[in-house]
């Protein structure tokens, strides 16, 4: 499942908000002004810290937003994400709902709340959030949502609620890697190696190889009885991914 990702304002944008009258027409900067570059501002670079890995400066710079303006929905979710990274989902949940909270009609704040509670195994308390981010007309990336939808229905074992999600966003985007995978695993767990097998050569053509795709494409020829095929996916992933729990587990079973 994949959250939204905030696309924030660069420090040189922002350095014009601070311009003054003086015969160019533009406003004087007020204190509100002041603290809604100084939210943007230090949750930019928050973000940028904790791309970086530096988790403890970025906790610091998202903390000094929140200061600057408590209500400001990115920082409220960029440190949500930072929360969950550090292994705090009591904290995580709280920013990713005051987000929520703050911005209810939101497609990506949404999502992300709903991607939360869906890796907490609370997937009957995620959909309303999914249904809120589709019901938003200007979300840019409505299959990003349904696909993270669908995946949140497997954990429950509802297959064919899975598959309809997975649909739904091929239909929006047919290129979605996350929905190819997902419909190709759907429908080998439905005894569907025939289909799943088109669904799975459509996410490679995307050229984004996986352990976990490769040995599903290893368990979907051996369950259409093409061992030579079979064999091609366990070399590949041996030679692409020889550390991986996929590879193990079909060094373990051919030790068998």
């Amino acid at each position: 499942m994949r959250l939204d990702r905030w696309v924030l304002l660069s420090g040189l944008i922002l350095a014009c908000a601070g311009c003054a009258g003086g015969g160019s027409g533009l406003r004087p900067t007020t204190a509100a002004d002041n603290r809604a570059k100084g939210a943007e501002v230090h949750t930019q670079l928050g973000q940028r810290y904790m791309e970086q890995g530096d988790l403890k400066g970025a906790m610091e710079k998202l903390q000094k937003a929140l200061q600057f303006d408590p209500k400001y929905v990115p920082a409220n979710t960029v440190i949500a994400v930072l929360y969950e990274r550090i292994n705090d989902p009591a904290n995580a949940e709280l920013y990713y709902r005051k987000a929520a909270e703050l911005d209810p009609k939101s497609g990506a704040v949404n999502n992300n709340f709903a991607v939360f509670l869906c890796k907490q195994h609370r997937g009957g308390e995620a959909k309303p959030y999914f249904d809120k981010a589709l019901a938003d007309p200007f979300y840019e990336t409505p299959d990003l949502a349904l696909a993270n939808a669908g995946t949140c229905q497997m954990q429950s074992n509802d297959y064919d609620a899975a598959e309809g999600y997975f649909r739904k966003a091929l239909d929006r985007n047919a290129n979605n890697a996350d929905a190819l995978y997902q419909m190709a695993h759907v429908l080998y767990l439905k005894n569907d190696a025939f289909r799943a097998r088109a669904f799975l050569q459509r996410f490679e053509a995307l050229g984004n190889p996986s352990p976990d795709a490769l040995k599903l494409g290893h368990d979907i020829e051996l369950r259409l009885g093409n061992g030579e095929g079979a064999q091609d996916y366990a070399k590949r992933l041996r030679q692409q991914f020889p550390d991986s729990e996929p590879a193990h587990a079909i060094e373990a079973t051919a030790r068998q």
